[in-house]
């Protein structure tokens, strides 16, 4: 049966990846690849699932070990990143504790950028420190801090670029060189980027981490995360935890994400415009104090590094009114935009993290992240760009009422 998944895809473009990458047909000569929705898998013989279970013969087992929906995901999402081997879990935190716990041990070393998702910083100042695994908060931007952090103990970096929601971005080559210097892993959180904007194992990381819930689905309907990185690295210290564990994508998800998948360079590409748009539009309808962040505005303090090593400038705006009542009367002014902690939809979603995203954290790691309490956080969605602007305007007026 003529597949067309039989041609080669490395040297394809990112849009070619995202349709044909992992499309494995069966037998029954579907266009759209099958959802395995099944907990296990049958064998011919009591021989054959010997084999199978010990390794000698390929197949599956069960779904917490492999599934071909999954499978499918992951072989998409790695070639997206230019990764060697993807391996897929149930949500975006999974994926971060998943690394956390099988990169470390007692006694290891982490060093975290103050700028990541609340979340993660509560898994490294809780469960982490519970292991006797230690951690240091760092800038994001400052290389110097990071190398100061360094101990004979220190096993893993790990970042996200640009930060959540601040927008501060970190020099990944630069980071990349410094950790290889010293045998760390390096790994980054890519969800606001995805492939489309930024691959990071290309710029020396080792690991990537999403998750699938933001822009790899686009609509905001499942929960799902994915590992990207060094086959060896991946199969020898990841996989039997999560095959062990149990944290792993449900096949209805994978598929979810696999589809999403096809669509992702198209989104982003006018999700970006949007935002663009959008950013210079709030430049300049904004006075001081309020503050307008966007990589893509030549105003940004590391607009030359967002040049240099993303290919667009993202579809996430964040914005500054100085207080937090003045940045919930503008939220609750909005008539177009979805009032959501999600980001990454094809709708147009608004957030105020000081009070949901980062409201767990300590007021103090929340100002060391530069989480104030005027930030408003936009993800700009595939509305027309016009509408979306209108919408800002009215609630800006309303707010300076």
């Amino acid at each position: 049966m003529h597949n067309p998944t039989d041609a080669p895809l490395p040297g394809r473009g990112m849009a070619t990846q995202a349709l044909h990458t992992g499309r494995h047909l069966t037998a029954e000569r579907e266009n759209s690849p099958s959802v395995f929705l099944t907990s296990s898998f049958v064998f011919e013989s009591a021989a054959q699932a010997q084999a199978t279970f010990a390794g000698s013969e390929a197949g599956n087992v069960y779904s917490r070990f492999t599934n071909p929906s999954v499978a499918a995901f992951e072989e998409r999402i790695a070639a997206l990143e230019n990764g060697e081997k993807a391996l897929a879990t149930a949500s975006g935190m999974a994926a971060i504790t998943t690394l956390f716990l099988t990169l470390l041990s007692a006694g290891d070393h982490l060093v975290l950028s103050r700028s990541v998702f609340g979340s993660t910083t509560t898994i490294a100042t809780t469960l982490l420190a519970r292991m006797a695994i230690q951690t240091s908060h760092v800038p994001l931007a400052d290389l110097d801090a990071w190398r100061r952090a360094i101990t004979p103990q220190t096993r893993l970096f790990f970042l996200e670029t640009p930060a959540n929601p601040t927008l501060e971005l970190a020099d990944l080559a630069a980071l990349a060189q410094l950790a290889a210097e010293h045998g760390i892993i390096l790994a980054v959180d890519n969800v606001f980027c995805t492939p489309c904007l930024q691959r990071p194992l290309d710029l020396g990381a080792q690991v990537v981490v999403h998750s699938g819930t933001k822009y790899l689905d686009g609509q905001g309907r499942v929960l799902g995360g994915a590992i990207v990185g060094n086959r060896a690295l991946l199969m020898e210290k990841v996989y039997p935890y999560l095959r062990n564990a149990g944290p792993v994508l449900s096949p209805f998800n994978a598929w979810v994400l696999f589809k999403g998948l096809e669509t992702l360079p198209l989104r982003m590409e006018r999700q970006c415009d949007n935002a663009a748009h959008i950013a210079t539009y709030l430049t300049e309808r904004l006075h001081p104090p309020m503050v307008v962040h966007y990589p893509g505005l030549p105003s940004h303090p590391q607009h030359a590094l967002a040049a240099r090593q993303m290919r667009r400038f993202g579809a996430i705006v964040c914005l500054d009114l100085g207080s937090r009542a003045q940045a919930h009367r503008f939220i609750d002014s909005l008539q177009l935009a979805t009032i959501t902690a999600n980001l990454g939809d094809v709708r147009t979603l608004v957030t105020h993290p000081a009070t949901t995203t980062h409201g767990r954290l300590a007021p103090e790691m929340r100002a060391a992240a530069g989480v104030t309490d005027g930030l408003v956080r936009l993800s700009v969605g595939l509305e027309d760009v016009a509408d979306i602007i209108a919408d800002l305007d009215q609630a800006l007026v309303q707010t300076e009422q």
